[in-house]
């Protein structure tokens, strides 16, 4: 079982930037972030290969989102530019360590969750 633990929430204004970093206990294939507003439903932000780098974006964030990864650190992060109010959640990392041919942005196929970290953006 792979721990996940999280850093970088906070509350910024609208058009600032955070940076969120998880970092693993272990071999991961897959990480992701997702998140999760109050009484919303959880949605995927963005997923990565940990082997190759390959990257997917929900549509929402695409352009102002960016995950990376530092393999060396077991370290996945995603930087946040151009905040908005709606970007305001729970940003939970994810990990799946068991093969897959590439990582879905479908959180059915994380097993590992990290605490979650708050990221508040006021207008």
């Amino acid at each position: 079982q792979v721990q996940l633990v999280e850093s970088g929430g906070g509350s910024v204004q609208a058009g600032g930037s955070l940076r969120l970093s998880c970092a693993a206990s272990g071999y991961t294939r897959c990480m992701g972030w997702f998140r999760q507003a109050p009484g919303k439903e959880r949605e995927v932000v963005a997923v990565i290969q940990t082997a190759g780098g390959s990257a997917d974006y929900a549509d929402s964030v695409k352009g102002r989102f960016t995950i990376s990864r530092d393999n060396a650190k077991n370290t996945v992060y995603l930087q946040m530019n151009s905040l908005r109010p709606e970007d305001t959640a729970t940003y939970y990392c994810a990990a799946r360590s068991s093969f897959i041919a590439y990582c879905r942005m479908n959180p059915t196929d994380f097993g590992n969750w990290g605490q979650g970290t708050q990221v508040t953006v006021s207008s």
